[in-house]
């Protein structure tokens, strides 16, 4: 990933002539370049990524070297700036994301009928009323309550494996109820 770094003219001026200005600079940097170039390329998967990592570092380093007091401590200044400049790299990355005249969502599904829903609700209900009473009750405890099987059983004093089985021969008869049909 590569960050261009843009200066202004006076800038620009001032780095070329660097080597005038701040002789100790140049002569840090052909001593330490090697050194930090490694560090750099820890920081990166790309070797050219990592020359403009230093390159910037040291830019940011060469603006602040009349302020930085210590110049025994420099390598730790010019890491520091490597790791804040690498983290304000990917903090800044690029999201591919374009513009487009149709969103790509999905298109959602239809919605259903009203109508169909009714009609189906009301089959649905006629089927249930034609189950036997004990078989009714447990149907439209389990699923229109939403009660468990262990619920089901407690409400209507059975046990657990009565509800079960019941539960199950009633479903197999509104699957054979031919008003139900379409929905399978």
């Amino acid at each position: 990933m590569t960050t261009p770094v843009c200066t202004g003219a006076s800038k620009a001026a001032a780095a070329s002539a660097g080597h005038r200005r701040y002789p100790s600079f140049s002569s840090y940097v052909r001593a330490r370049g090697p050194v930090l170039l490694r560090t750099a390329r820890s920081l990166t998967a790309n070797p050219s990524d990592a020359e403009d990592l230093l390159q910037t570092a040291l830019t940011k380093t060469y603006v602040a070297w009349e302020r930085i007091e210590d110049h025994r401590a420099l390598d730790g200044y010019v890491r520091r700036a490597l790791v804040n400049t690498r983290t304000s790299q990917w903090r800044k990355r690029k999201v591919d994301e374009f513009a487009c005249e149709e969103l790509p969502e999905k298109e959602a599904a239809p919605a259903p009928d009203p109508a169909e829903q009714q009609s189906l609700h009301d089959a649905m209900w006629r089927a249930v009323l034609k189950l036997p009473d004990r078989q009714r009750a447990m149907v439209v405890l389990r699923y229109y309550e939403d009660l468990s099987e262990a619920q089901t059983a407690e409400v209507l004093g059975v046990s657990v494996g009565t509800v079960k089985s019941a539960v199950s021969r009633a479903l197999g008869k509104l699957r054979e109820d031919p008003e139900l049909s379409p929905v399978r």
